[in-house]
């Protein structure tokens, strides 16, 4: 009974979202309620404890709904000053193709926004983006998930890997740099399948039912750039260390796919558009805002984002100067919910917007307007968020318990291990998902579990760093599957109670690249 325990924060939620498809609102409170009386009737969790975790996903739903709002009227005051309409004549330019423009836009730039800021914030911002562009929003919403999986062990300037791993004795710049470039050497067999995978996704399920027949020519092309992208990430894991990788990687793999679409290489002559929204045209009409004004918000994010997580005295700033993190909650030890404000993705975007304004030289009622809407959009998404955090850190609380059991995860993670053994390299990855899948955060994940991983490594005779760069490459593979981070990007494209629609179209990629990542683990192991 215990394990059956351990796993409803996972069987649940599958089971109302993904085979009932239950809207996430209701499902998501239905599993948290099971969940947490199972916690109490089995785990022996005391009131206060699941009280205290309660409170915490409450303080965290505040966190995620701030990053919410900011991407929203970011880009819906960027809807109002026209400047997504002169974004959409850019890719136009690039290419008329939508295959293109999803790899350009979901792999690589929500990379680049991964690399420098992480929080689940990619998808937040590609998916409408995305919409913006013509995407139908449950295709946006999909592929914006899957793609933000390859960076996610080096997002945030490298938060997984340094933060993750800082419990260990080991923990040393030398020891994250040499797991950072293990886990590049994994991702090879995995990452560089990335956008093949998307352009799979997007057309068989998005397509006009034509199968494999708009797939096939895409794949030299995808191929290419996630090779570039995965091998430019093992250089600067190399040379630099995890904290600029994702971001030096996804500005290589721009640069690249750019000229080679441009110039069409290893593309095909037809121009694919059967994601495009029914009723959606697109405007021709030459717009007198240059290309570099409209993106330049974009710009502006990915700036002040980057300067807030590397300028020491400006991290500190941002990081004390409005703090209203929740620290020791109704007095239990170790139930904490940190929130910086001005160090919130949520925050630089907002401030953005209103930058926006006065850069695009439109009326400021286009932010006003902008914020309505967005407040509008998310009040409902606060629900489904409380729902599902309260859940998790109840889950990941349980380790506090009168019955002096392990926690939930710890359970799992032995239980696993008693089964794989030596082979354990295959288990390793799905592990590091099922945290990122259950708490949203690879660096979540990789606390919780890197331990435990090393436990497994050593007991069983298998490479330590191998088996830790395969948690985070799974981490990753998780961010596709996430629950809150599903329910947060449907949010931002109007798509509340399809969330289940999402997580079955990003399911099969996410196993998938947790049987490439134990796959290029092995190889990693027994070569290199």
């Amino acid at each position: 009974m215990l394990m059956l325990t351990a796993l409803s924060a996972v069987i649940f939620p599958f089971l109302f979202l993904v085979l009932l498809r239950m809207p996430a609102i209701k499902g998501m409170s239905l599993s948290a309620a099971i969940v947490i009386f199972l916690a109490v009737l089995f785990w022996g969790m005391e009131s206060r404890v699941i009280l205290s975790s309660i409170l915490q996903g409450a303080h965290k739903t505040l966190t995620i709904l701030l990053i919410l709002f900011g991407a929203l009227v970011l880009l819906n005051t960027l809807r109002k000053n026209g400047a997504v309409d002169r974004i959409n004549q850019g890719f136009q330019s690039i290419s008329a193709d939508m295959r293109v423009q999803l790899i350009l836009v979901a792999f690589l730039f929500g990379s680049l926004i991964e690399g420098v800021a992480g929080f689940g914030t990619p998808a937040m911002i590609t998916a409408p983006l995305m919409v913006a562009l013509g995407f139908k929003p449950l295709a946006a919403v999909a592929t914006a998930l899957i793609a933000d999986s390859s960076a996610v062990a080096f997002g945030a300037v490298g938060t997984p890997v340094i933060v993750g791993l800082s419990t260990l004795d080991e923990a040393t710049p030398a020891f994250f740099q040499d797991v950072g470039v293990t886990v590049t050497l994994i991702d090879l067999f995995g990452g560089t399948f990335v956008p093949a995978i998307l352009i799979f996704v997007l057309v068989l399920f998005f397509g006009k039912g034509k199968g494999l027949k708009d797939v096939w020519p895409m794949i030299p092309w995808t191929l290419m750039i996630g090779a570039v992208y995965t091998s430019s990430a093992l250089l600067y894991a190399f040379l630099f260390g995890p904290e600029f990788v994702a971001i030096l990687g996804s500005l290589t793999g721009l640069t690249v796919a750019t000229i080679t679409a441009k110039k069409g290489l290893l593309l095909p002559k037809e121009t694919w558009t059967d994601a495009l929204q029914d009723d959606f045209t697109i405007d021709t009409e030459k717009s007198d805002m240059s290309l570099l004004t409209a993106w330049s918000p974009y710009v502006i994010v990915v700036i002040l984002l980057l300067l807030t997580r590397t300028v020491p005295w400006l991290e500190e700033f941002t990081n004390t100067a409005i703090n209203l993190s929740w620290m020791n909650i109704l007095g239990v030890e170790r139930v904490n919910s940190e929130w910086a404000f001005l160090y919130s993705p949520g925050a630089i975007l907002t401030l953005t917007a209103i930058l926006a304004v006065l850069i695009h030289r439109r009326s400021f009622r286009n932010f006003t307007a902008s914020a309505l809407d967005a407040l509008s959009t998310i009040k409902i998404t606060g629900i489904t968020l409380f729902a599902t955090l309260a859940m998790v850190h109840v889950f990941s609380n349980s380790g506090m318990n009168a019955n002096d059991i392990i926690s939930m995860p710890e359970y799992i993670a032995e239980s696993m291990a008693a089964v794989f053994g030596p082979m354990w390299i295959f288990a390793a990855p799905f592990l590091g998902m099922l945290g990122s899948f259950i708490t949203g955060s690879a660096t979540v994940s990789t606390l919780t579990f890197s331990p435990i991983q090393y436990s497994i490594a050593t007991a069983t005779g298998v490479d330590v760093n191998t088996v830790l760069g395969a948690q985070l490459v799974g981490s990753g593979a998780g961010n596709m599957i996430c629950i809150h981070n599903v329910v947060a990007a449907s949010a931002v494209v109007g798509m509340e109670g399809k969330e289940g629609s999402v997580i079955r179209k990003t399911l099969a990629p996410a196993l998938i690249y947790g049987v490439l990542a134990g796959i290029g683990g092995f190889i990693v192991m027994n070569v290199f």
